[in-house]
């Protein structure tokens, strides 16, 4: 296979119900859209999912597209390649900057499922027909409207709530949803916006009684040392995801004890090809994990679901329906969940169609590279 055309599209959707963190509220996103077009005229899909300022992550939307264009594109186009993990080749003496590493990938490893003429979850290795959809619920007004959010998305099925927390927006919430929802499997999530202090490891200590499946990153990233001193602390498993970026990580994470749970993002570890092989390491080690989520358009979302058909994805992933996000998605049909399990593709490649008409009429900027096809 060769790559003969690369084309950007910074597209924004705007979300149906704004969406708050720690660090700061979004009411509309931009992502980078990459198409991959092969010397054959196959053409291959993926997203970069980075957010457009430096909260969650050092990387933006501009600095993917700078090093999209400056650096991987060049790389990438009229190299010859046999696999996925072949052209990541090209980008591998890039540090860092793995949210743009991974729209490339992603968009590799449609174009490669696709050409093989079978789903992207059996290219990948998976075992499952169908996956378990978690959602992510963020910082609301008041309590009441958290509990109106939680009480929705119950109802819809959802296996898994996760409720994002942070300093003065922790203990409350989260007892409110346990007392509403007694059974339900609810975890937290604070995007490491706490710092270790004797009051941090108290509050957390606190969270144990609410029967939480994880408490999602605390501390900060690469915090290591912290979070295994408060694991220690924890009968409540923690999950770390802006904390592992490199397969390294995870070894650092297993050895120190640092947490009991991964989140294995798509976007945040740089693609597919990276994502296997820490599904692979975490297997190995006896950690169990899931597939999170960035708000991804139905592109990466696409992706995430067939990730999440793996063996070692043991909880619900971030694979919620497209509808929880956007008024219309960029694919057809969009994601959707029945029951809380979302149905994996059995086309070939992601096993949606792409709606380029949709995308170009959302786009706000579009870079093309190399050959039209």
């Amino acid at each position: 296979m060769k790559v003969v055309g690369v084309s950007l599209f910074v597209t924004r959707l705007p979300l149906v119900h704004g969406f708050e963190t720690s660090s700061h509220r979004k009411s509309h996103l931009d992502h980078i859209l990459v198409r991959l077009t092969d010397a054959s005229g196959a053409v291959g899909w993926g997203e970069i999912a980075s957010a457009s300022d430096p909260f969650y992550s050092s990387e933006t939307v501009d600095t993917a597209l700078l090093v999209a264009r400056k650096y991987i594109v060049p790389a990438i186009i009229g190299h010859e390649w046999e696999t996925p993990a072949d052209l990541a080749t090209t980008w591998a003496r890039i540090r860092g900057h793995e949210f743009a590493k991974a729209g490339f990938d992603m968009a590799a490893w449609s174009l490669y499922s696709g050409m093989r003429n079978e789903p992207l979850s059996v290219t990948l290795g998976g075992t499952r027909t169908e996956v378990a959809a978690g959602v992510s619920l963020g910082i609301e007004a008041s309590i009441d409207a958290l509990l109106a959010e939680v009480s929705r998305h119950v109802d819809a099925g959802y296996r898994r709530v996760k409720l994002k927390i942070k300093p003065g927006w922790d203990i409350e919430p989260v007892r409110a949803v346990r007392a509403a929802f007694p059974e339900q499997d609810v975890h937290v999530d604070a995007n490491g916006i706490y710092r270790d202090t004797d009051e941090t490891t108290a509050l957390m200590r606190g969270l144990d009684e609410f029967s939480l499946s994880m408490i999602e990153q605390p501390y900060g990233p690469r915090d290591f040392v912290a979070h295994a001193s408060l694991q220690a602390k924890l009968a409540t498993p923690i999950c770390l995801d802006e904390g592992v970026v490199d397969l390294d990580d995870i070894g650092t994470m297993i050895a120190l004890g640092a947490g009991r749970i991964l989140n294995i993002k798509v976007s945040r570890m740089g693609g597919l090809t990276v994502a296997l092989a820490a599904h692979d390491l975490a297997r190995d080690a006896g950690i169990p994990v899931w597939c999170g989520g960035m708000h991804e358009f139905g592109v990466g979302r696409a992706a995430n679901v067939a990730l999440s058909s793996l063996p070692n994805f043991s909880y619900p992933s971030d694979v919620s329906a497209s509808e929880k996000y956007y008024a219309r998605d960029i694919i057809s049909p969009p994601v959707t969940a029945t029951d809380g399990m979302v149905t994996v593709p059995t086309g070939p490649g992601l096993g949606h169609e792409v709606l380029a008409a949709w995308i170009t009429e959302n786009t706000i900027t579009h870079e093309h590279y190399g050959e039209e096809r």
